[in-house]
C-alpha cells in the first residue's frame, strides 16, 4: 500500500469501541472487573495523533458498540455475548447513555456510528458515511484486536479502502492474543506504529 498517495484530509482515524463502558472503572466491564493495563492505557497513547489529524484536516470517527433496548429498556443481547459476559444488563451500552460514548480523552469525534457485532461495517452506515466524505484511508486502532479491531479491519479491506492497523494503538485481554491478531492482520493491510504515522502527517 501506498500510504503516501492519499492525502490527510481523506484520511481517518478510525477508533474501535474505546467506550466508557469498556473502559471506565465505573462502567459495565470495569465493575464486573473486567479490565487490563494495555486497554486502559490506549485512549493516553492515541490522543496526540488524533489531536494532530485534526489539525491537518483528517477525520476521527468512532465506533461505538451498542445494546439496542426493546420492551422496557431491556437489551437485545446474542447468546454467545451473554454466555461470555453475564454480566451485562439493562442500560449497558445503551445509545445516548454516557456508558456508551467515547472515552471523553478522544472526544470529540467527527463521526460517530453505532455497530451492534464485532466488524464496523456489518448492518451500519459506515461505508455510506465514509464514501460521503471522500475518506479513502483508515488508521485502524482500539479494541479487542482479535476482535472488533480484526473483523473491521478485514471489511475495510474487501471494500477497498486503504487500510493500516496501528500496532501500538489496539490491546486485546492479553499479549499474546493481540500479537496474534496483528500476525493474522498482516496479509490484508498495512501494519505501523502511532509514531510512523504521525511522522507521515507532518511530512505531508
Amino acid at each position: 500500500m501506498n500510504e503516501t498517495a492519499i492525502p490527510v484530509g481523506r484520511t481517518a482515524l478510525l477508533i474501535v469501541d474505546l467506550q466508557n463502558d469498556f473502559l471506565h472503572p465505573e462502567g459495565a466491564y470495569g465493575r464486573a472487573g473486567q479490565s487490563a493495563s494495555a486497554i486502559a492505557a490506549l485512549p493516553e497513547r492515541l490522543k496526540p495523533l488524533a489531536d494532530l489529524l485534526r489539525a491537518h484536516g483528517g477525520y476521527v470517527v468512532s465506533t461505538q458498540f451498542t445494546l439496542v433496548p426493546v420492551k422496557g429498556g431491556e437489551p437485545l443481547i446474542s447468546p454467545h455475548l451473554k454466555q461470555l459476559r453475564p454480566f451485562l444488563k439493562k442500560g449497558d451500552f445503551q445509545p445516548g447513555a454516557w456508558g456508551h460514548q467515547l472515552v471523553d480523552m478522544l472526544q470529540p469525534t467527527d463521526l460517530s456510528v453505532e455497530k451492534i457485532t464485532y466488524s464496523a461495517f456489518y448492518m451500519t452506515r459506515l461505508e455510506w458515511v465514509l464514501r460521503k466524505c471522500r475518506i479513502e484511508r483508515l488508521l485502524v486502532c482500539g479494541i479487542v484486536t482479535n476482535g472488533g479491531v480484526a473483523s473491521t479491519v478485514r471489511d475495510a479491506h474487501v471494500r477497498d479502502f486503504d487500510t493500516t492497523v496501528l500496532e501500538d494503538g489496539c490491546a486485546a485481554f492479553s499479549p499474546t492474543v493481540h500479537a496474534t491478531a496483528i500476525d493474522a492482520l498482516r496479509p490484508v493491510c498495512r501494519v505501523a506504529s502511532i509514531t510512523e504515522i504521525m511522522r507521515e502527517i507532518e511530512a505531508a
